[in-house]
Order: structure tokens, then C-alpha cells, then sequence
């Protein structure tokens, strides 16, 4: 017999993988245009430069722009979605992908393309957060929603392994634009996929509450400024006053932003939702992964090519372990969940990424081998967190704000990830004396640069550390209320 809700029949959960490929195929495709955009772009940034004759400036921007509105807007898109529904956002922000990646072929200036890459951003903030949470609403099954979301994610773990290989080769034979005009046919099947595998939304399982356009302001200027702060490091170092001024301008928004959802009658994030414990460890944890993974990847890169002297070729090569962890190991996902469980695979695998960056942090001078253990371990504790600890923040709040959900934990392994850069960028030039990218160092910059290193993997991995120690203990408290709620009509019946 079918159930009905006012008269309309429900569509079953899908039983299998299998019976979802429409639905999984279309929502890969999204995530794996979210992993292959930027990915692909950057190899061609020296040949757009020079078709452009865009300042060095400008073209940071090309990447840049892309990168801020994504994450500046995810907030405000995941709280839009849960009103208006998750699919209906989800699908006109991939027709927005594909206009705007259709008037690729038709740039002619740096202006241009970043404003084609302003609306890629904001396409991608209406789309990415959908991803997870659609594929959470696919299944009523915890199992199948771990393998859902390990096989969505696969896809895009490849997208971002040959993105840069597959752009190198594109722009030898073929214009640039073509790295950009590919996301048109992935905009077409996701659309195709979404449109007719994922089940239309349901007006009475969303919210009404008014959209705090004030709050979604003060979101959006908070990250932003957060994105753009770690870049003002970077370049500037830890001297001049403007970073230092980008970071107080953060954190003064930051802290309106949360008076105003503490006082907010409909806020955009209500806060009560994200101190719930699985809220709260998955947020934790994934921000421990982005801290450490995005920490770990700058510090290598400029190890390998400035102090090691390796070539970009040789310096990609050594990243393969990674890759290849990052890739292969979704098979393994399932099964090691499976044995666990959701919460200690939550803990076991962001613990394997912080002890991976203190074996960086403690051995990886000592030569390549450490670096690649390192490597190992941060992408096979990444390859497991990324799915657990979303999957944890979507179980721990109401059905109908699973998308605000989704886009926060986007927002914080890109604010994590961006905090990363900025404290291994600021301890190097607090230690490094000159210009970094100067060849031929001296023997004591040999010395400041490895002291750096050492400084700050430790200072990245007892950061990391502390999210994780925060993870577990709210993690465990999610876990004694659930086990509370459900004891709880046993003992409350009849003797």
C-alpha cells in the first residue's frame, strides 16, 4: 500500500545505488565542476595573461573573484534553499553555470572574464551546499548515504587530480576558453540529473520564516573579508598595517554577525542548531581537515621547488601519494564506517590528519620520505572526514535546513582552509629574512626557512589538535543523547 500526504502519493527512498544513478550522476557532475573549475583554470592563467594583457593583479582575480563570492555567498544560498527549496536553487544556479560559462567565448578583456568568473562564483554557491544535502534527502538509510556521498565525492577528487594535466594539454592544441566552456556540458547533466532523478521539493517540508537580509549581509562581508585576509598575509607579511587592518575589520563583523542571529527573531543561521553536538563535532573536525590540509599543501609546495630546488614537474610528481589516496581510497570509506561507526570514524580519521601534519611538522626536513608519510596520512584522514563529519552536521539538524547546513560546512573548511595559508604564510615572513622566491639562498635563510617550516606544521597541528579534542568530546555527548532518546520510551513504558 503507498502512502499519501494530502492526497499525493510519497516516492519510495531508493534501496541501492543503483536505483538512484540519475539523481547521483546529476549531483557528481555538480561536484565535479566545483573541483575541476579552479583546478583546470589555473594551469592556463600564463596564457590568458598573455591573450589579455592582464596585470599580475588582475589575473590573481581571475581565481580570486571566483573563490571570494563562492564563499561569501554560501551562507546566505544554503538559508535561500531551505525556504525555496534545495532543488529549485540547485537547478537555476546551474543555469546560471551555463550562461556564464558560455560567455567564455566571448571575453575579450581581464574585466571580463572575472566578471564571468564573479557569476561562476555565485552559480557555485547556489549549486555546491545542494549537493550534500540532496544527496541526504535521496536516502533514509545512513549506509547508503556514506556510500552516496563517497562516490560524489570520488568523482570530484578525480575531476581535481586531472584537472590541471587535462588543462595543460587543452591549451597546447586548443584556445583557453575551452577549459571554461567544458562546465556547459556538465551544467547540461547535472541538470538533466537533478531535474528528472531527485523528486520535486515539498512545500510543507521547508520553512516560511522571512530571509534576515541583514544577517546574510554581515555573513557575506564577514567571510569575505576572512577570504581575503589570509591573501594580505601572504603578500604582505606580518608588518605593514593592512592585513592587520583586514583581520580586525573580520572580526568586527564577525562579531555583529552574531549579535544579530543571537537577536534576530528569523535568523539566517540560528546558532542553537549549530552548538548541537553532531553539528558541532563535524564542524570541528572539518575544519581541523581544511586547517591541515591547506597548511600542509603550501608548506610543501614551496619546500619541494624553493628549498629542495625541485622542478614544478618533479614537485607535482611528489604529490602523487596523495592524489592517489585522495582517489583510490573511497573504496575503503564504506567498510572502515561500517566497522566503526559514524562516530569514531569521525574522530579516528581527523585524528589521522593532525597526526599526519605533526609528522611534517617534526620529520618532514629530514627528507621526502616523511613528507610523503605526511601526505599520506592527512589525504587518507581527509578521504574519510570530508564524508563522516558532513554527513554527522546533516544528521544533527531539522530536514528542513539541511541545505544551510551543508553550505556551513563549506564555509568553514574554506575559512579553515584560508586560516591554514594565513599562519604558515605569517610565521614564514616573521623568520624568513628576504625575498622568499629569491634563488640561491644563503645558508642561514636555508636555516630561517626550515625553522619556519617546523614552527609552523607544530603551530598548524596543535590547532588542529584542539578542534579535533573539541570534536570528540561533543561528539560523544551527541552520541549519549542519541542513546538516551531512544532508551528513553523503553523506560518510560509499562514494567
Amino acid at each position: 500500500m503507498s502512502e499519501h500526504v494530502s492526497g499525493r502519493p510519497l516516492r519510495r527512498s531508493p534501496r541501492s545505488l543503483r536505483e538512484a544513478w540519475m539523481a547521483l550522476a546529476g549531483l557528481s557532475a555538480v561536484f565535479l565542476f566545483e573541483m575541476l573549475d579552479n583546478s583546470i583554470l589555473n594551469v592556463a592563467l600564463p596564457t590568458i595573461g598573455r591573450d589579455l594583457h592582464a596585470s599580475t593583479t588582475v589575473l590573481q582575480w581571475v581565481t580570486g573573484a571566483y573563490a571570494v563570492v563562492f564563499g561569501g555567498l554560501l551562507l546566505a544560498s544554503g538559508a535561500i534553499a531551505d525556504r525555496f527549496g534545495g532543488r529549485r536553487v540547485m537547478l537555476i544556479g546551474l543555469g546560471l553555470l551555463g550562461v556564464a560559462s558560455l560567455a567564455t567565448a566571448f571575453v575579450s578583456t581581464a574585466e571580463q572574464l572575472v566578471a564571468v568568473r564573479v557569476a561562476t562564483g555565485v552559480a557555485a554557491a547556489m549549486t555546491t551546499p545542494g549537493t550534500m544535502a540532496l544527496a541526504f534527502r535521496l536516502f533514509d538509510d545512513d549506509g547508503l548515504r556514506v556510500r552516496a556521498m563517497t562516490l560524489i565525492s570520488t568523482v570530484g577528487l578525480v575531476g581535481l587530480a586531472v584537472g590541471p594535466p587535462l588543462g595543460g594539454f587543452v591549451i597546447t592544441v586548443a584556445p583557453w576558453q575551452i577549459l571554461l566552456l567544458v562546465n556547459v556540458p556538465i551544467a547540461v547533466l547535472a541538470v538533466i540529473g537533478v531535474r528528472f532523478g531527485i523528486a520535486a521539493d515539498v512545500a510543507a517540508e521547508l520553512h516560511r520564516d522571512p530571509v534576515d537580509f541583514t544577517g546574510a549581509l554581515l555573513g557575506t562581508v564577514t567571510i569575505v573579508l576572512t577570504l581575503v585576509v589570509p591573501t594580505l598575509f601572504v603578500s604582505h607579511g606580518a608588518g605593514p598595517w593592512v592585513p592587520w587592518a583586514g583581520t580586525a575589520a573580520a572580526v568586527a563583523a564577525a562579531i555583529l554577525f552574531v549579535l544579530r542571529q543571537r537577536m534576530a527573531r528569523y535568523p539566517l543561521l540560528d546558532l542553537e542548531l549549530v552548538v548541537r553536538p553532531l553539528v558541532s563535532s563535524g564542524l570541528a573536525f572539518k575544519a581541523a581537515a581544511g586547517l591541515a590540509t591547506a597548511g600542509l599543501g603550501y608548506l610543501v609546495t614551496l619546500q619541494l621547488q624553493l628549498d629542495w630546488g625541485w622542478t614544478p614537474a618533479l614537485a607535482a610528481i611528489a604529490m602523487l601519494p596523495q592524489v592517489l589516496v585522495l582517489v583510490a581510497g573511497g573504496v575503503f570509506v564504506n567498510p572502515f564506517v561500517q566497522r566503526v561507526g559514524l562516530h569514531r570514524a569521525g574522530w579516528l580519521s581527523a585524528t589521522a590528519v593532525v597526526i599526519g601534519l605533526a609528522v611534517y611538522g617534526l620529520m618532514g626536513r629530514h627528507g621526502y620520505v616523511w613528507v610523503a608519510v605526511a601526505l599520506v596520512l592527512v589525504a587518507a584522514g581527509l578521504r574519510v572526514v570530508g564524508v563522516v563529519a558532513g554527513l554527522n552536521v546533516l544528521r544533527g539538524l531539522p530536514k528542513n535546513r539541511t541545505t544551510i547546513g551543508a553550505a556551513l560546512t563549506d564555509t568553514v573548511t574554506q575559512v579553515a582552509s584560508g586560516a591554514g595559508i594565513a599562519v604558515a604564510g605569517t610565521i614564514l615572513a616573521a623568520l624568513f629574512t628576504g625575498n622568499i622566491a629569491t634563488a640561491n639562498w644563503s645558508a642561514q635563510q636555508t636555516a630561517e626557512f626550515r625553522e619556519a617550516v617546523t614552527l609552523a606544521g607544530g603551530t598548524l597541528a596543535v590547532v588542529a589538535a584542539a578542534l579535533v579534542a573539541g570534536g570528540i568530546v561533543w561528539a560523544r555527548r551527541g552520541a549519549g543523547e542519541e542513546t538516551s532518546a531512544v532508551s528513553a520510551p523503553a523506560s518510560a513504558g509499562p514494567q
